[in-house]
């Protein structure tokens, strides 16, 4: 990891994450893409994954490997850790503003599942569904979206939040322990294919100038698209840059031109750090292109980016994005 960045504190986090059990997913989303924000052009190559080693002892067992340090991770299967993580004892506390403002959402994870077309989607759908008031009742925020263009068309995406990681640790235990939530998950594994052929975790940290995500005072009236985007940067100094050009002038462009993000957050762990992870919604897709004109078109927005590149080079050296939509049992609509 080149993390050196006091200001963003990703190592540290990183570190006391991979100390506390956190696993870290890996996919690239597609895309190269030095066209105008709104472009939907995407790489091709895919994210490094962590290598998973499988025990030979029951209950199965599976170790993650984070640089030179191990965690094992029981249960089954990854479905199963994502809503019964609990932090190992004598672990490390997450540093920063994690612990010290709790009334904030402070950690955001991201959670893909990829299946096929059959039956896997079905019984993906109908666990969350029957789950959702559990999981809704134990995390800060929660949201179930379902792949519109992504690298794997058959992809489900939860969004959770959590204060801490003691929150995280607590909510897991309240979940894992509910007989409801016991029942759902057998019978989700209960079939001749597994409920989906893999799945993968991205650790976030929402920044300072990361808004709440509050629900809709009212429920939209079709089921909302979610534009989630990921700038990469060569280092991060220039991260920094990014986080000063956001927090600065081009969040205040972005509302005006019809962008409006409910999460802005650092990767601290998964791919392609460091990087800043943001989520958009829009009411329709011919919405989030009249958007992405107005603000490609923006004079100032033209001014601050030459500015940016003059004094930081390149600092996003290419994006990722991916579109979603809510699921209609979802709380993020």
């Amino acid at each position: 990891m080149r993390v050196r960045s006091a200001r963003i504190a990703i190592r540290n986090l990183a570190v006391a994450a991979t100390d506390n059990g956190l696993l870290a997913p890996g996919r690239r989303t597609s895309g190269a893409s030095r066209a105008r924000p709104g472009s939907l052009r995407m790489r091709r190559d895919s994210f490094p994954r962590w290598t998973p080693v499988v025990a030979s002892s029951p209950p199965l067992g599976i170790t993650y490997k984070f640089a030179t340090q191990e965690q094992e991770v029981h249960g089954s299967p990854f479905l199963h850790a994502v809503f019964s993580w609990r932090r190992p004892a004598g672990a490390g506390q997450l540093p920063w503003r994690c612990q010290a403002q709790v009334e904030r959402t402070r950690l955001y994870r991201l959670d893909y599942f990829y299946y096929r077309q059959g039956d896997q989607g079905t019984r993906l759908n109908q666990f969350f569904s029957s789950q959702v008031p559990l999981f809704a009742k134990h995390m800060r925020t929660f949201g179930v979206f379902t792949a519109v263009m992504a690298p794997h068309a058959q992809t489900m995406m939860a969004l959770s939040g959590f204060a801490s990681s003691e929150d995280m640790a607590a909510a897991a235990g309240q979940i894992e322990s509910d007989p409801g939530y016991q029942k759902a998950h057998a019978e989700l594994e209960n079939g001749a294919e597994p409920p989906y052929d893999s799945a993968q975790r991205v650790l976030l940290q929402a920044t300072a100038f990361s808004p709440e995500i509050v629900p809709l005072a009212e429920k939209p009236k079709s089921l909302r698209y979610f534009e989630l985007r990921i700038y990469h940067s060569p280092t991060t100094r220039q991260l920094a840059l990014v986080h000063e050009r956001f927090e600065g002038p081009e969040i205040q462009i972005f509302h005006r031109s019809g962008v409006h993000p409910i999460l802005y957050a650092d990767t601290v762990i998964g791919p392609d750090m460091p990087n800043l992870t943001y989520l958009i919604p829009f009411a329709t897709l011919a919405d989030r292109e009249k958007a992405w004109d107005a603000f490609s078109a923006d004079p100032e927005w033209v001014k601050v980016r030459t500015e940016s590149v003059s004094r930081g080079g390149q600092i996003v050296n290419y994006n990722n994005i991916s579109l979603w939509r809510a699921t209609a049992f979802s709380p993020i609509q």
